[in-house]
């Protein structure tokens, strides 16, 4: 498998030297400074990827975008589609000829990962990221006033929302939106209360039936260039896997992913398999998941998650939590192997260690929340020496890139 590194681009205070020490051969980038919906010129394609290999020693590679963001408007199917399905053909014909050809995408709208807190205190000093849904409750239903939030919620997360809400100072409060954004990294509009309270309501009609019909139409749209550009777009799983504040989510399970790639049969349509964020669904068996979507899985993010019964989860270690990642890892090695079985190309799976704790001296880099030094270092590790030793129990040739 190909060992790769999310890397936020020149102003990550995680940087390309940090990735080759910890392991990595591959880096999971995009180019965040160009809004929604508009062209990556070429040029700047080419800029990134001179940038990330201009270092030979380091043996660096851009190996997978992450992604390129598609405006709200095509998941909301309003506005100028043509121009924007366009845009983004073009985008794809551009990474294409750059010869970056795994794009990492989602349909989530508004908002993407959503954590409550950022900084749990761990054993020893370390932090992890992690969603409280009666913190999520409280600022649904206290904070935004959504009408009906009440209703998506059970009565002891509710009662447990409202005693949140009048024991925690103002600033937790205030800290708590800034936690909720949190999740989009890069070139995103932060809002205010009010402003996010707007855009909700706005998006309150766009149920599941017709966010599915957005996303079939988009793929419709773009697959076929992608085919022509010789790029595979690789969908990733709704984090967490359900329905949040009053927004539709369509990737949250094995039949959402299994209409995803059935609706529109591609050789360039595939899935992100995200451990972590399929593995905050308690019904989801991940590893049955990545057995049978296997052929179809062209990136990988590894981690893992400790669930509770009210729907909180926390970011574990990485092989740690409830995911079986040997599991997991094992499904993924055996479709490499099939692959190269059959003499396909590019039989080696990207994946990366996703969303490591803040460790040793990590809090003091201000890198994005769950994208630490060293918490990853910790996790590529693990990871590696999991399929070093499936590979050498299996008798199979160890393709660690």
């Amino acid at each position: 498998m190909e060992q790769t590194w999310r890397w936020f681009g020149p102003k990550d205070a995680a940087t390309l030297a940090h990735a080759r020490q910890a392991g990595a051969t591959g880096i999971v980038t995009a180019l965040h400074d160009i809004p929604y919906g508009e062209v990556w010129p070429l040029e700047a394609i080419l800029e990134r990827k001179a940038m990330i290999e201009s270092d030979t020693s380091l043996g660096l590679r851009w190996s997978v975008v992450e992604s390129v963001p598609m405006h709200d408007d095509i998941k909301l199917g309003r506005g100028d589609l043509d121009r924007l399905y366009e845009n983004f053909r073009q985008t794809l014909r551009n990474l294409g000829q750059a010869g970056v050809r795994t794009v990492c995408y989602n349909f989530m709208t508004l908002l993407d990962w959503t954590r409550t807190d950022l900084a749990v205190p761990l054993p020893g000093g370390a932090r992890a990221l992690k969603c409280n849904m009666h913190e999520v409750a409280a600022f649904d239903c206290h904070v935004l006033q959504r009408p009906g939030a009440d209703r998506d919620y059970s009565q002891d997360v509710l009662q447990r929302a409202s005693e949140w809400m009048d024991t925690t100072p103002a600033e937790a409060k205030t800290r708590l939106l800034a936690n909720i954004m949190a999740g989009l990294p890069g070139a995103f509009k932060r809002y205010d209360v009010e402003e996010l309270r707007e855009v909700l309501a706005e998006q309150a009609e766009m149920n599941h039936a017709k966010l599915r019909a957005n996303l079939v139409q988009f793929l419709q749209s773009v697959l076929p260039a992608a085919e022509e550009a010789g790029v595979v777009m690789s969908i990733h799983p709704d984090d967490p896997p359900r329905d949040i504040m009053g927004l539709s989510r369509i990737v949250k399970n094995a039949d959402d992913i299994a209409f995803i790639l059935e609706s529109v049969p591609s050789p360039s349509s595939g899935l992100t398999l995200c451990s972590g964020a399929l593995g905050a669904n308690p019904d989801n068996d991940v590893p049955a998941i990545a057995r049978r979507f296997a052929s179809k899985i062209f990136f990988s993010h590894l981690r893992n998650v400790t669930k509770e019964p009210d729907g909180s989860f926390m970011e574990a270690d990485h092989l740690g939590g409830d995911v079986d990642m040997v599991a997991v890892v094992s499904a993924l090695m055996e479709e490499e192997q099939r692959r190269r079985a059959e003499g396909l190309p590019n039989a080696l799976i990207p994946f990366r260690p996703d969303h490591g704790h803040d460790l040793i001296d990590d809090a003091t880099r201000p890198t994005h929340p769950g994208y630490p030094v060293i918490g990853r270092l910790r996790g590529l590790a693990e990871l590696r020496g999991v399929m070093t030793t499936l590979a050498h129990q299996r008798g199979y040739r160890l393709a660690l890139q």
